[in-house]
């Protein structure tokens, strides 16, 4: 069994299964996150957010596949009778991507959905998420790179109902530099990354995203004004965690509290998931108090 903090981890996801009792977390390999050549993604299993087992190996690439670095930030959601995975690919004169993968259990294996990424095949793009909206519509939320648009831009892209190719155009949300915490680096990029979707109870509309902040990576939260995840989307004026952290998502944990999980420090080798424990509260979130 291992602690969070002997998991190197970035962009932490966590699914609950509630017949099993346990808890999946999945994420991009620290080691080979900028370099090398990754082996694939792996899992590591849990009955109480603190001991975890693993690593399970849940995806290993075929002969053949399109990518062979850059596998970053897996997301795995119950979808039907399968379990379906969205993770980021890259490879040299191919543009990043984000490939649906579906298996028959949470620790795979994972294979991949459709024959292409669900992003358009000349963006440099990254992070999908799904959503499903009110009336059983899927929509991917996906980052389009600030290394080719300099103001790193937020889309929405509708899917097939089963989720292996595109139903339609992109649709712009929102540039990074549009929140009031978005800072840009040092050639006066801005950066989008690790978008996640929540209800709030009182029906509003939320978004999760991280950029760039005064104290390094920094994670705020966007409203959609219409209740739609076309928006228009308004950003927060402070940021949700701006402690060198994020790419968050949130989940329920078996006893319904509201959880969320991100990676901090941002700096190699040092990323470690962390969970959180949330407040929600008239249509605000914060951060519960800790015992540390």
């Amino acid at each position: 069994m291992k602690s969070l903090a002997h998991i190197h981890l970035r962009d932490p996801y966590i699914l609950p299964v509630p017949s099993v009792k346990k808890y999946y977390l999945y994420g991009t390999e620290g080691a080979t996150a900028w370099s090398g050549n990754p082996v694939g993604f792996d899992a590591y299993v849990s009955e109480d957010l603190i001991h975890w087992e693993g690593p399970h190996a849940v995806f290993r690439p075929a002969e053949g596949f399109w990518s062979d670095h850059h596998y970053w930030a897996p997301e795995v959601y119950a979808f039907g009778e399968k379990y379906v995975m969205f993770a980021s690919f890259k490879a040299d004169r191919i543009c990043r991507g984000t490939q649906a993968l579906v298996a028959d259990h949470p620790l795979g294996p994972f294979c991949p959905l459709g024959e292409r990424p669900l992003t358009p095949p000349d963006w440099e793009c990254l992070d999908g998420t799904l959503y499903t909206d009110e009336d059983g519509n899927h929509w991917m939320i996906f980052c389009k790179e600030w290394l080719q648009v300099k103001d790193g831009e937020m889309y929405a892209i509708p899917l097939s109902h089963n989720l292996d190719m595109p139903a339609g155009e992109p649709v712009l949300l929102f540039r990074a530099s549009q929140a009031p915490w978005s800072k840009p680096g040092g050639g006066g990029e801005h950066v989008t990354d690790g978008p996640f979707l929540h209800r709030m109870e009182s029906g509003e509309l939320i978004m999760l995203w991280s950029s760039g902040g005064t104290k390094g990576y920094t994670m705020g939260i966007a409203r959609s004004l219409s209740g739609k995840v076309t928006g228009p989307w308004k950003q927060g004026t402070q940021p949700l965690f701006g402690e060198d952290g994020g790419h968050g998502m949130i989940f329920r944990d078996l006893d319904g509290r509201l959880r969320m999980t991100i990676h901090s420090p941002n700096a190699h080798p040092m990323e470690r998931p962390v969970i959180f424990e949330l407040i929600e509260q008239e249509d605000r979130l914060t951060l519960a108090p800790t015992n540390d």
